[in-house]
């Protein structure tokens, strides 16, 4: 019973140090994706939740919205067609000039033509943007997302490493305990007969020296 209930120990303790092991090797990718789950948290809308690389709570913040904001034209002169305003300047006095050398001076025709050129400018370049606006906001989205997910990944490693520690520390600690129990067990039966056989042999030998008197 004790060396069952040796290798009983031996047996979990390297369960539990391959777990620690796994446990270790896959710490930076739950790092990793904690730290992509708060800069989601950043960028979406409303109060969200923070956490260090272990996966502790260290505070809440705000997010800013940008993966819930709708296009508009701020964002069209903010940067996401940075050439906008230049080409459709461009655009125009090439129109005008064109116009001027024609006739010598813009009349209503050329006046129509330049407005629909601006105007159809105008609206491509803000489909345009608008493209490219969707289109960043779903990599960045889908990058972070991504990352997360390799964080996920790690954690179910991890909790399926420790599960399989658990369910084989359990499953040895019962047979070790069974085994001892087994083992108490077989030694009170030995003893229990041990002292039956020397209190039969003693009564034996009593009635055997009460008999030699006798004769």
């Amino acid at each position: 019973a004790a060396q069952q209930a040796a290798a009983a120990n031996t047996a979990t303790q390297a369960q539990t140090n391959m777990f620690n092991t796994i446990n270790a090797q896959q710490a930076p990718y739950r790092a990793a994706g904690y730290g992509a789950l708060n800069q989601l948290g950043s960028l979406n809308s409303g109060p969200y939740q923070a956490y260090d690389a272990n996966g502790n709570p260290i505070g809440t913040g705000t997010g800013s919205g940008y993966l819930t904001h709708q296009f508009n034209a701020a964002d069209l002169a903010a940067g996401l067609a940075p050439n906008y305003d230049f080409m459709l300047q461009q655009g125009q006095m090439a129109n005008q000039r064109a116009a001027n050398v024609a006739g010598g001076g813009l009349g209503g025709n050329a006046l129509q033509g330049l407005q629909k050129y601006t105007q159809d400018y105008a609206g491509n370049a803000y489909q345009n943007a608008f493209n490219n606006y969707q289109t960043q906001r779903s990599n960045i989205y889908n990058t972070l997302a991504g990352i997360a997910g390799i964080g996920q990944t790690g954690q179910t490693a991890a909790n399926t490493a420790g599960t399989n520690l658990a369910n084989a520390a359990s499953s040895l600690g019962v047979g070790s305990a069974g085994a001892q129990a087994a083992g108490q067990i077989g030694q009170t039966n030995a003893l229990s007969n041990t002292a039956n056989n020397v209190i039969n042999n003693y009564t034996l030998a009593s009635l055997l020296n009460q008999g030699g008197r006798v004769a």
